[in-house]
């Protein structure tokens, strides 16, 4: 029998807030996890919303899906997917399922979801542009003043001249008996509890439905009754964040020293707080859905799965956010499935390498549909199955071209080591073993040259798999310590 399935994305969240023994409160996701199997090692392809989204809607690395950036602003790569590539979701629809959308789409400029065989309940889908059509960036500040002199800077915020500041963090006043009623994604999440009450147990054909909440994406703006469940001050700031960041490229000290360094230790710990607290109430939420999953009668045959798109440094490395910095906070996402009829043994955790790409080919799997698009990623069943895929991977690479400034940046690691080509700065290289919170980089020690040159073998390998352009031999731009031909050596 094919499954319903139900995925509960959220935006910009740690993996690390909903493992057990973190102290940000997540009591939805610790029974959820108990319920089910937690894959503890995945990763997105990239430190950023939109291309993240496409890789987990296609199974395509941006290299294949032709989505690098944010589809919603004028200095976009590209505005859609690439022609002839296909998501999910449609095969689905052909095949049968219903398919209700609730929430964060940002996958295309071009097409909504209901455009790849959604049926959109309370989409948060951007206006459609043709073409370049987004409007210019700078006409936003158009008839603003400059302020020569700026006032008192406010805490929770960073001062940017001629830019208007930048908010990390606030708390709101309560909405509502829930606190969050006010909130955007509380409509999200209503409007799907309402199909899922009304709609689910009407026909026997199977569903997918797609819940996407906005947080806890940054600013960290939370209600007080969820900010006062962590006391700020007795927060310790991140392992990482006494890294001065000279041994690491130019750009991620100017992120710091321009902007983050404002921050006071007291307001990291505070924005830490509120940023614990926004996981906490989108806690909440998954939980409002599981409930109202549980009152259809259909829990047992449905697979949720709880994850989000990316993570956010939120102070580590004295960062913000997420982009060019290749650090794991922004890449590690939480990953949790339950389908009490189909995962053996729950309560389990997968420590193998998973992929944002092995979710589109593991849907196509449980519904029995086939697919003629080669995909990055590969199915979980498997491991649904307390058991393993045969050659599974043991490394994984990342694809980055920047966001709005535009950079090119690769990254390979396996469970020990891990390498990152910056072709604008000198490339980073950690042993996780020894240096878990990569503060060391050891890209000039001799004595990892050979685990180096494997790493960068695996890179070359992984680019010509999936067509990333990053095969010129030109000589300002071929800047990797081993080119292309050394994926031809054996190891």
């Amino acid at each position: 029998m094919r499954p319903n399935i139900l995925v509960f994305m959220t935006d910009q969240e740690q993996a690390d807030v909903v493992s057990p023994a973190h102290p940000c409160i997540t009591p939805r996701a610790e029974r959820f996890a108990s319920e089910g199997i937690t894959f503890a090692s995945t990763y997105a392809p990239t430190a950023h919303c939109c291309p993240s989204r496409a890789t987990f809607f296609t199974g395509l690395y941006p290299s294949r899906h032709g989505i690098h950036n944010n589809v919603n602003t004028s200095t976009a790569i590209n505005f859609g997917l690439n022609e002839g590539v296909e998501t999910f979701s449609e095969r689905l629809r052909e095949h049968g399922y219903r398919m209700p959308f609730s929430g964060k789409w940002h996958v295309s400029a071009h097409e909504s979801a209901g455009d790849r065989g959604w049926d959109e309940l309370a989409p948060s889908t951007p206006v459609k542009a043709a073409g370049r059509s987004a409007p210019r960036d700078v006409d936003r500040w158009e008839g603003l003043a400059y302020e020569d002199e700026l006032p008192p800077r406010t805490p929770g915020r960073v001062q940017r001249p001629g830019w208007g500041d930048f908010e990390v963090y606030r708390t709101l006043e309560d909405s509502g008996d829930k606190a969050y009623e006010g909130l955007s994604d509380y409509r999200v999440v209503s409007r799907a509890v309402d199909w899922l009450h009304n709609e689910a147990a009407k026909e026997e054909t199977p569903w997918m439905m797609w819940v996407g909440p906005i947080g806890p994406h940054d600013p960290f703006n939370v209600p007080r009754r969820y900010r006062d469940m962590y006391d700020a001050a007795g927060i310790e700031l991140p392992e990482s964040y006494g890294d001065s960041l000279r041994d690491k490229p130019a750009i991620y000290q100017r992120q710091r020293r321009q902007l983050w360094d404002q921050l006071t230790p007291d307001e990291v710990r505070d924005s830490i707080a509120h940023y614990w607290a926004y996981c906490t109430l989108e806690d909440a939420l998954f939980g409002e859905v599981l409930d109202a999953l549980e009152a259809t009668g259909q829990a047992d045959d449905t697979l949720v799965l709880f994850m989000s798109d990316h993570g956010d440094y939120c102070g580590a490395h004295g960062l913000y956010l997420k982009g060019i910095p290749a650090f794991r906070e922004a890449y590690h996402v939480p990953c949790i499935a339950r389908w009490p009829r189909g995962i053996k043994n729950p309560g389990r955790t997968v420590e193998r390498l998973v992929s944002m790409a092995d979710f589109a080919p593991t849907f196509l799997d449980l519904a029995g549909v086939s697919s003629d698009q080669r995909h990055t990623g590969c199915s979980l069943v498997p491991f649904l199955e307390d058991g393993e895929p045969d050659n599974w991977r043991t490394h994984l690479c990342t694809q980055l071209n920047g966001v709005e400034l535009y950079y090119t940046q690769r990254a390979v690691f396996s469970d020990r080591y891990k390498y990152v080509f910056n072709g604008f700065d000198f490339d980073e290289f950690y042993d996780l073993e020894k240096d878990p919170h990569e503060m060391v980089n050891r890209i000039d020690d001799p004595s990892y040259e050979k685990v180096r040159k494997d790493l960068i073998r695996h890179l070359w390998e992984f680019a010509r798999q999936e067509d990333d352009h990053i095969f010129n031999p030109y000589g300002t731009v071929a800047l990797l310590p081993y080119g292309p031909t050394v994926a031809n050596t054996e190891g």
